[in-house]
């Protein structure tokens, strides 16, 4: 995998997805490789490499970013009834692009 699979294959086009929710600066949609039987990725449209590196700048994004995430985690709520909100750092974040996972369910595999 790529260091940032969402520029390089979500944003620019080339992996097609299946979107849930879309602004001017964000994107959610359906994640391409699911691990929870519901698992949507919501992401800045913009590059930022994670969640440590936001710039105090891009505050407006952030709660962009927040409000998306509400939006989505709500949606799944009302549906199934609980969600997680997950965000990885480190050598957690296998792509380095700042995202949130909004997941239900248990685990598909271990």
């Amino acid at each position: 995998m790529s260091e940032d699979f969402y520029c390089e294959e979500v944003l620019s086009g080339k992996t097609p997805v299946n979107k849930v929710y879309e602004t001017e600066n964000v994107l959610a949609y359906h994640h391409t490789r699911p691990y929870y039987p519901v698992p949507i990725v919501v992401i800045p449209k913009k590059h930022i490499s994670s969640f440590i590196t936001l710039e105090e700048n891009e505050t407006d994004l952030l709660i962009e970013l927040l409000s998306a995430v509400k939006k989505v985690a709500s949606d799944v709520v009302s549906e199934h009834g609980a969600c997680r909100i997950i965000t990885n750092l480190g050598k957690y974040q296998d792509s380095k692009h700042l995202h949130w996972h909004v997941a239900f369910g248990s685990p598909l595999r271990s």
